[in-house]
This record gives structure tokens, sequence and C-alpha cells, in this order.
């Protein structure tokens, strides 16, 4: 009887924390956050996933969403495509109703493609390659394509810094790498300008000196007026570090993803380097939104934003807030079919655009940026809105 009555007993007690926890989910809206708090996708995941905590804030000092609080729950993807599946699946067993995957197509995909099984909106928090606006009905990335930073520099350089020939620097470790260039690529020769030679490096070499080596010459010979580099620190960082020590003085026009303040002291007394961003983090954002965003995230974290890729999460959140809203429901299907008929829809950082098959911004006005001796400063914007084929959108093209 006694094995009974405690069988009993653990049976009653499973029931009512089974009704509590129900209880308690009907009160809260989850957002996920399967992002990495560990390795090198920190830089890029951290201030993001911080940044969706003061839009948390904001909206539960209104009184929630749909009468609900929104609470957030949190698993390391460990900067790793498998661990990336298991944060996934840690969040929604705390019951994410939305979840966040890693801002890189490559390392955000499995956390993405986990969500969707579970029926639940997915978002990469900041990718920028194309195929995350494509990656199923449910996936959705807070971010511009890739391409439109490639060519906002082929835009700005031509047309403002008298750059007619440059060299490609690819640095071919993954997809958004390759989509800037892609954009770049394009848009240079479309402009009058020439491509006059190109290499690759992946983003863990230790030396580039080939590479390097090919440039410094063309450079002696006159042949080429800048660099377009595509890479993101610390394998950018590196290839700067020795571009610079080479002798090589021209400007180098890059992505955002070399955006930030956390690398800057690995390349000394940097100047001549040109980056488009979609926020400036150095204090000059033209957008007094921007400025009060970042006074509310000093104030909740004592820090300041390292990279422009904390903010488009922002934006994002308030459009599916917005969809939630009119939907009257947090239901996947009902509240994506809200969101795939914005156009143009006003957000802290401007309009906004989503369709069936376009998960992802195709174009964003972005700053250029001028970093020189461990800072930056906005000196002009662009906004390129010319169609952006699918040719070069998915690098199909011959």
């Amino acid at each position: 009887m006694g094995r009974k009555t405690a069988l009993l007993a653990f049976s009653v007690l499973g029931a009512i924390a089974a009704n509590w926890n129900s209880a308690r989910a009907a009160d809260e809206i989850v957002i996920g956050f399967a992002t990495s708090t560990s390795g090198f996708m920190v830089p890029y995941d951290d201030n993001p996933t911080k940044m969706a905590q003061i839009f948390i804030d904001d909206i539960n000092a209104k009184g929630g969403l749909l009468g609900k609080k929104l609470k957030a729950v949190f698993a390391d993807a460990k900067s790793d495509r498998v661990e990336g599946v298991k944060a996934a699946q840690e969040v929604l067993r705390q019951g994410a109703d939305l979840v966040f995957g890693s801002c890189d197509y490559d390392y955000g995909s499995p956390a993405v493609f986990e969500a969707q099984k579970a029926g639940k909106i997915a978002v990469y928090i900041c990718a920028e390659d194309p195929k995350a606006g494509i990656a199923g009905p449910n996936a959705f990335t807070t971010s511009a394509v890739a391409q439109a930073q490639g060519i906002a520099m082929a835009d700005w350089a031509y047309d403002k810094k008298n750059i007619r020939s440059a060299y490609v620097l690819l640095d071919d470790f993954d997809e958004y790498n390759k989509s800037v260039c892609a954009g770049f690529d394009w848009k240079f020769p479309k402009k009058g300008g020439e491509i006059v030679g190109r290499d690759t490096f992946k983003n863990g070499d230790a030396s580039i000196a080939s590479q390097v080596t090919r440039i410094r010459e063309a450079a002696a010979a006159k042949k080429i007026d800048a660099i377009m580099m595509c890479s993101f620190p610390p394998g950018g960082a590196s290839a700067l570090r020795q571009i610079r020590a080479a002798g090589v003085d021209l400007p180098v026009l890059s992505d955002s993803a070399m955006d930030g303040t956390y690398w800057l002291n690995s390349v000394p007394g940097l100047t001549e380097f040109y980056i488009p961003v979609a926020v400036s983090i150095f204090g000059d954002d033209p957008r007094k939104e921007v400025a009060a965003l970042m006074e509310r995230y000093k104030a909740k974290f004592n820090s300041t934003p390292t990279t422009n890729y904390g903010f488009p999460v922002y934006a994002f959140l308030e459009l599916w807030a917005k969809a939630v809203t009119k939907a009257g429901t947090i239901d996947a299907a009902k509240v994506v079919a809200v969101m795939n008929t914005f156009k143009d829809e006003p957000t802290t950082l401007g309009p906004r655009t989503f369709a069936p098959n376009q998960h992802i911004q195709m174009t964003v006005p972005l700053l250029i940026v001028r970093v020189s001796n461990g800072t930056g400063k906005v000196i002009d914007q662009v906004y390129d809105k010319e169609p952006i084929s699918r040719e070069v959108l998915y690098r199909t093209g011959k």
C-alpha cells in the first residue's frame, strides 16, 4: 500500500505541476534565443540578443502583448551547428513561441529549421545571406541582403571617392562573405569601374602572404585605386594588418561584419578603411531613435553595443508585435500571413517590407563609416533601390 500511495502522490503532484505550467504559459509569450554565448559567433549574437531584451522590457512596460507579458529564455548554440539544434530544442522545451537562431545563415540554420519543425516562427537574429530569407514559410531574418553592402560600397566608391579600379579579396569561409562580394562584383563594373584582380583566403589562415604580394604589386604598378575585402574578424582583421604591414596604404572597402570596436586594437593606426552599416555605434548616428536605444542598452547592460548588428532585431520585433496584435494570436501561420502584407511598414530603423517569398530586406539605407585611428565616423549615406536580380542574389550567374 505504501508504494501505491507514493505513486499516487507523485501522479497528483505531476498533474498539479503540469496545470501550474499551463496556467503560467497562458499568461506569457515566450521568446527563445538559441544564439551563441560562447565561441566565435559571440560578437555577432551577443548584441542583438541583448537588444531584443530591451524590446521585451519596452513591451512589458506598456502592459505586454495581447495582455500577456513577454519572457525570454536562452540556450547556448556554442558557435556550432550541432549545438544550434540542441539550443533550439532547449528553448522550445521551455515553451518558446518565437525562436531566434544565430546571426549567420550557416550557423543559424540548424536552430531555425528545428523551430520551424515545431511549428514556430524562426528568425536568424541578423543573418544577411539571401538564403536566410527563403529558409521556410515561417523563417525570417532581421537584416537586409548582404549584396546590398557590396552594392553600397561600389556606389559610394565610384560616385564619391572617385575609385575606378579595385582588387577584390574574398574570404570564402561562409556564404555571407560571398554574397557581399557578389554585390560589389555586379555593381562596380556596371557603374564603369574595373575589377583588376581577385584573390581568396580562409578566415582562419594565419598568413595571406601570397595574396598580399599580388595586391602590393598591383598597387605599385598603379593598377588599382582600392581593395574590396569581404570578410569578418578575426580573419579580416589579420588580413588588414598584413596588407598595411606590406606598405599598401590604398583605401580598403569592406562590409558590415567588419564593423565594431572589439577588434580595432589588433590593427594599430588603421586608416582609410570604409564600411557600410545599418546603424553607427560611434555615437554619431543621425537618428534620435537610435541614440535612445543605445542609452537604454547602456542602462540595462552597463555597456554599449559593439557592432551595428545589435539593432535590426528591434525593428523586426516591432513588426512581429504589430502582426501579433493585428492577428489577435501568436499562432505562427496567422502571424506570418499578416507579416507577409507589410510593405514599407514603419519601424524605429525605417520602413521594412516582407512578402511570402521574401523574408529578408532587399535594401535599406546604409551609412558609410570611415575608420581612422581606432574609431569610426559617419561620412555619408547610400540608399540604392535598384532591384537585384536572382542571379546576383543567389550567385547563380556565370
